[in-house]
């Protein structure tokens, strides 16, 4: 019987693991329970997000914390339904948020954006898509002196770590971006934050590749995978197998049921998203946007203005609420005040978060040939390409170029 390796999840995550170890020699074969790129991928905000690396636990955001659950408007929301379900989780984000824990979060964060680039360019000239990657960064506004300064942390931590950055005031932001209002005080240049022109078609396109140099899509929902001998059991829902060497679980937000019967329990959560996709904005922008003091971005993309953000804590099952996303559209035109909202489309979807902001990106503990390559948390598409290396590297026995440690499932 010839040996496959399968990798479960056509996210981004997953789409770049099979294409990477696909190119590597490996017979993959990639299933997912949708067609490819339909999850989180589908409606992400587009924005390759290389100095989005601070830890998002700390006495600063705790202080925030029950302004936010207490506004309707606010960038989190607490379903109360769901509330005691999150207890386990919120204490372990809590913990995270140690002084000595920050430190680590932020330093493991920070090697895997210094590598962004470097490692997502090769990945699109090697499937034709390198014109997919704007030349432009993005923009993080300020209405006011205060939200400027509520945001210090963040600007030294770029700081510190080298990542390029310029402070903008009054003319020099418009100059850049006409669009936004008059009223912003400041604003930061993130030259290398760039942005993918269609996040979903970037992942038909890796899916393309991958089955042009011999992969293979399956189409079925996982319910669990059975360890034994030299390989692993794929069980489907209604009971048919595949039988693989080794196994990558990247199922975004349900990969936590799949380690769960493998014995393995992670912490691993949804932060579900909304975006408005707008076909018809009434303006133009060069740039992507983000706004940290409301928490949402702005992006051209995918043949229209994406506005989206906003962190909401319900679970994978309850129906979405769409006037999250019409919360962010009414932020959005305040800071883009020539903004129109027709043509529009409303879109949620399921980030998969841990609470320590960090993905697992490592072997299993207690199963040889499984992996995982989860909980990327905002940063699915900016770490995509870099996992995908960090995975084959790995499962190939080549040395990954960046330390491992703070990415393992141990830590949990």
């Amino acid at each position: 019987m010839s040996k496959t390796t399968v990798v479960v999840g056509a996210g981004v995550v997953g789409a770049a693991i099979a294409f990477e170890l696909q190119k590597r020699g490996r017979q993959v074969t990639l299933v997912d329970r949708d067609q490819p790129g339909l999850g989180a991928s589908f409606g992400n905000m587009a924005s390759i997000a290389v100095s989005e690396f601070m830890a998002v636990s700390r006495p600063a955001t705790w202080k925030k914390i029950p302004r936010w659950l207490l506004d309707p408007e606010g960038p989190v929301w607490l379903r109360p339904s769901y509330a005691p379900k999150m207890t386990p989780w919120f204490l372990r984000f809590l913990l995270a948020g140690r002084p000595s824990r920050v430190a680590e979060i932020e330093a493991a964060g920070a090697s895997l954006c210094v590598r962004v680039l470097d490692d997502l360019t090769p990945m699109l000239d090697a499937i034709g898509a390198r014109d997919m990657l704007t030349d432009e960064g993005c923009l993080a506004i300020y209405e006011t002196e205060a939200e400027f300064a509520a945001d210090r942390d963040h600007i030294a931590l770029m700081e510190n770590y080298g990542f390029a950055h310029q402070v903008l005031t009054g003319k020099s932001i418009s100059d850049l971006e006409p669009s936004l209002a008059p009223h912003i005080a400041k604003a930061v240049l993130l030259p290398a934050n760039r942005s993918i022109r269609d996040p979903y078609q970037l992942v038909l396109k890796l899916v393309e590749a991958f089955r042009q140099a011999g992969g293979v899509f399956v189409s079925g929902e996982v319910e669990r995978v059975n360890r034994h001998g030299g390989g692993a059991d794929i069980v489907f829902a209604g009971g048919t197998r595949l039988f693989a060497s080794d196994v990558v679980l990247a199922a975004g937000a349900r990969t936590r049921f799949l380690a769960a019967r493998l014995g393995e329990p992670i912490p691993l959560e949804t932060e579900r998203g909304y975006h408005t996709q707008i076909m018809a904005p009434g303006i133009s922008m060069r740039h992507s946007i983000i706004w940290p003091e409301r928490a949402f971005m702005v992006t051209p993309t995918a043949g229209g203005i994406r506005v989206g953000g906003n962190v909401e804590l319900a679970g994978l099952d309850a129906a979405p609420d769409y006037r999250r996303a019409r919360v962010l559209v009414r932020h959005a035109q305040r800071a883009l005040p020539g903004l129109k909202a027709e043509e529009a489309s409303e879109w949620m979807g399921h980030r998969p978060a841990f609470p320590d902001t960090l993905p697992i990106i490592s072997a299993s503990s207690r199963v040889p040939g499984v992996w995982y390559a989860t909980g990327h948390g905002h940063l699915g598409l900016t770490y995509s390409a870099t996992t995908a290396r960090l995975i084959a590297d790995m499962m190939t026995s080549a040395r990954p170029p960046v330390d491992m440690t703070p990415f393992s499932i141990t830590r949990f």
